[in-house]
């Protein structure tokens, strides 16, 4: 019955603002714009399949959300970092190492990396790796999933 999930929404202190993130910064496309509610839509991917919908909240106080975006794994490994960086935006992880490099999520398996919007919205480059799910090995590093993946 269910096939995935085709749209999510945020609340935005700036309507403004969070649309030149998500559509200067991250180059998503905007789908539709309506002032009179303050709103955005914006296509994740290709046109059609995923939305995400930014709404202006007038009060200012907004609840903060967490959604991952799927990328492919290895621009995740190799880009990620770097793209989030040129962008003035700060990359975190949960290896408690005090590095910004991806982590993989061992129990799925899926390397990750995070960052914030504007509005402190907890955002994710997320993509599923093959490989053998290892729920017991927790968060770890992605050349530590590699030296797994040989075992």
């Amino acid at each position: 019955m269910i096939k995935g999930l085709f749209e999510t929404h945020i609340e935005v202190q700036n309507l403004e603002k969070a649309i030149d993130f998500y559509q200067n910064t991250l180059g998503l496309e905007i789908c539709r714009t309506k002032d009179d509610r303050r709103l955005a839509f914006f296509w994740l991917g290709k046109a059609k399949q995923q939305m995400l919908g930014l709404w202006e909240k007038a009060d200012g106080n907004i609840a903060k959300r967490h959604f991952a975006f799927e990328c492919e794994p290895e621009w995740i490994i190799n880009e990620s970092v770097n793209f989030l960086n040129s962008k003035n935006l700060t990359c975190r992880n949960f290896l408690n190492d005090g590095s910004e490099r991806p982590m993989v999520f061992a129990w799925m398996p899926a390397v990750s990396i995070y960052f914030d919007d504007p509005d402190g919205n907890y955002l994710e480059f997320i993509g599923i790796l093959n490989g053998t799910a290892r729920p017991e090995k927790g968060i770890i590093t992605y050349d530590e999933f590699l030296e797994l993946e040989k075992k």
